[in-house]
C-alpha cells in the first residue's frame, strides 16, 4: 500500500469513528453523564485505581465499559465492587472505537447525572487517535515506567486533560524523580493537569475524587 493510500484509509477510518463518537456524545450529554476515557500502558494499575475510585465514590451512580483484547477478568473485578460493567473484547484490536462504545451504551442504560468510566485497552499509541464521545482522556502512568514515557508517547499525553502518576508508594524504592515526570508531561502538554497518588495506600486519592466530582458538577450546571 502506498503512503498516500495508507493516509486515505486512515482518514476514512477516523472520520467514520468521529461520526459514531458524536452520536455517543449526544446521548451522554443529554443524560449529563461525565465520561472519562482511562488510557495507559499495561501494568499501570488502571483497574486497581478504578476499583478504589468506585469504592470512594460510594452511592454516586456510575458504570464502566471495560476494554481488553481477551478475558473478562477486569470486568469481573469491577463488578465485584457492585458497579455495572460491560466487557468489550477487541481480539487483535489494540484500542476501543466509538462504534463498540455505542453498543455498550445500549446495554448499560445509564442513569441521569452519572459517571461513565471507559477503561481502554492497555496501549499508549492507538487510543490517542480515537474519540469515543468522552468528556476527556485521563492518562495513567505508573511511577515505575520511566520519567521519559511522556516524551516517547507524546500524542497520548497531548490528547489527555489529566495525567495520574500512580503507585507513588513505590517511588522511594525505584529512584524515581516525580518532578521530572511532571516537567516532561508539561513539556509535551503545557495545559495537562497532574495528580500523584497511590491507589494501594490511598495517598492522593482525595484529590482525584474531588477532580471527578467537580467536573461532573460543572457539566450538570451547563
Amino acid at each position: 500500500m502506498t503512503q498516500a493510500r495508507l493516509i486515505e484509509v486512515e482518514t476514512a477510518i477516523l472520520s467514520k469513528n468521529d461520526s459514531y463518537a458524536e452520536g455517543n456524545r449526544r446521548v451522554l450529554n443529554a443524560l449529563e453523564v461525565f465520561t472519562v476515557n482511562l488510557v495507559s500502558s499495561p501494568g499501570s494499575g488502571k483497574t486497581t485505581l478504578l476499583c478504589e475510585t468506585i469504592r470512594r465514590l460510594g452511592d454516586v451512580p456510575l458504570a464502566v465499559i471495560e476494554g481488553d483484547q481477551q478475558t473478562a477478568n477486569d470486568a469481573e473485578r469491577i463488578r465485584a465492587t457492585g458497579a455495572r460493567a460491560v466487557q468489550i473484547n477487541t481480539g487483535k484490536g489494540c484500542h476501543l472505537d466509538a462504534h463498540m462504545v455505542g453498543h455498550a451504551l445500549d446495554r448499560l442504560r445509564l442513569r441521569q447525572g452519572s459517571f461513565l468510566f471507559i477503561e481502554n485497552v492497555g496501549n499508549l499509541v492507538c487510543p490517542a487517535a480515537f474519540d469515543l464521545g468522552e468528556d476527556c482522556k485521563v492518562a495513567i502512568l505508573s511511577v515505575t515506567e520511566g520519567e521519559d514515557k511522556p516524551l516517547k508517547y507524546p500524542d497520548m499525553f497531548t490528547a489527555s486533560r489529566l495525567a495520574i502518576l500512580n503507585k507513588t508508594d513505590l517511588a522511594p524504592h525505584c529512584d524515581v524523580d516525580l518532578d521530572l515526570y511532571a516537567a516532561n508531561l508539561k513539556r509535551v502538554n503545557p495545559d495537562i493537569e497532574i495528580i500523584a497518588l497511590s491507589a494501594r495506600t490511598g495517598e492522593g486519592m482525595d484529590r482525584w475524587i474531588d477532580w471527578l466530582q467537580a467536573r461532573r458538577d460543572a457539566k450538570r450546571a451547563v
